[in-house]
């Protein structure tokens, strides 16, 4: 008995070495032939050059031989919500808040707050009726919970699409830091009610209690920010007693793993956790904290992690879609997925500047660069693959699928020529 323990913990060893190895060299493929021949935005190039591979693997006869199949079984078995959930998205948000600059932010504090609260619950409510509506109108008995669900997990705006698609897009300070400090908050927020409405569902419940919903929420969101706010001067302390740069990035290594698994056990908001712990880290008293060596290594130690990160990020979405079954019927709703995904976001950008247009201080032209710059990304796919198991599941990860390949394609590709269009 023993025995057959280690060899199955041997064999799962090898296969988990195997998947990563197969992540890491793929990733620098993909990365060298974006650099030297497609000149994308690295985003932008590795989810393009993934998804052109999942293409060719479903068209092909090589899904059929035996170690695809063995692969596709693997992936299977493989949780990878969990593993992004609960491993890559920590690391990816303390990364991207660690380099925002918070004075930048900080002007725009009212717009980002207004959007990354308001903007996800009226998004979540906008998106899930009129998702409700097209599958009755098909004859698509769906729960009108799952189709608060994809409103939940498709209404954020991605950290990690947005951050590293504006930087290259010549948009202005101004947009680039109300996008990117609403994506950094909105997520954080959009999980939450995710989980939330996800405890409902595996519940057994198919009604949505509001008192219980409230609770749960305020739980996780302002118990996520005070404890990201708790870490961070923690570690802000550990920082500014020692100059040593090596001891400094295990200290934050610890402190993103660590914290962000000790949230996630607390039931509070890892992800707010973080994105508040690396902006007061990347911002609060710095250069009394870091010497300049010190903050040219973390800089680049962290700069590397997020572009590490993000190539396995990109290449597991690209690896999910492969073992999906897919239904010609899933095509046509993942189309209205996209169009009611964009009718939202316009709804949510325009709404509070006729509503409140002071305070948005939006021109025309930047709020049609703000709706087109909401993109959606990898956050939105593990939140859907973390659904239980049923033919709702399969639907709404080819449509929150669909919906992220136009967002990070189409809309990153062409919000650079939208931002010059308009001066």
């Amino acid at each position: 008995m023993l025995k057959g323990f280690h060899q199955k913990t041997k064999t799962t060893n090898v296969h988990l070495y195997f998947l990563f190895t197969l992540l890491i060299c793929t990733s620098a493929i993909f990365a060298y032939i974006n650099y030297k021949f497609l000149k994308m935005s690295f985003v932008i190039g590795l989810f393009f050059l993934s998804f052109c591979v999942s293409l060719l693997l479903i068209k092909s006869n090589l899904l059929q031989t035996p170690h695809i199949v063995e692969l596709k079984a693997f992936i299977k078995s493989f949780n990878i919500s969990k593993f992004i959930l609960e491993i890559l998205l920590g690391f990816l948000l303390f990364a991207g808040s660690l380099h925002t600059k918070w004075d930048e932010i900080k002007k725009y504090l009212k717009q980002i707050a207004l959007l990354s609260i308001l903007g996800v619950l009226i998004s979540t409510l906008f998106i899930a009726a009129l998702f409700y509506g097209i599958c009755e109108l098909l004859h698509i008995g769906t729960p009108f919970i799952y189709c608060l669900l994809f409103g939940a997990l498709i209404s954020p705006t991605d950290p990690i699409a947005v951050i590293g698609i504006l930087t290259k897009a010549n948009v202005s300070k101004k947009i680039e830091s109300i996008i990117v400090g609403e994506s950094l908050f909105n997520d954080g927020i959009g999980v939450v009610v995710f989980i939330s409405l996800l405890h409902t569902l595996n519940s057994g419940s198919t009604s949505l209690h509001l008192g219980e919903f409230g609770l749960l929420f305020l739980q996780e969101a302002i118990g996520g920010i005070a404890f990201g706010l708790a870490l961070g001067f923690i570690l802000h302390r550990l920082l500014k007693s020692i100059d040593q740069y090596e001891t400094e990035v295990l200290l934050m290594l610890a402190f993103v793993m660590g914290g962000y698994s000790l949230s996630l056990y607390l039931h509070l908001s890892g992800p707010l956790a973080m994105v508040v712990m690396g902006l007061l880290i990347g911002n609060f008293k710095k250069e009394k904290s870091m010497s300049s060596v010190t903050k040219e290594y973390v800089n680049k130690f962290w700069e590397l992690m997020d572009v590490i990160l993000n190539a396995i990020l990109f290449i597991i979405i690209a690896l999910v879609i492969v073992v999906i079954d897919f239904q010609p019927i899933f095509f046509l709703l993942g189309l209205a997925g996209i169009v009611i995904v964009l009718l939202s976001r316009i709804f949510v950008v325009y709404l509070p500047k006729l509503l409140a247009p002071k305070l948005m201080g939006l021109t025309k032209q930047e709020s049609k660069l703000m709706v087109w710059g909401g993109l959606r990304g990898g956050l939105s796919i593990a939140l859907v693959l973390s659904l239980p198991e049923s033919e709702s599941k399969n639907m709404l990860t080819i449509v929150t699928y669909m919906c992220v390949l136009f967002s990070i394609l189409i809309q990153g590709l062409t919000i650079g020529k939208l931002a010059k269009k308009g001066g």
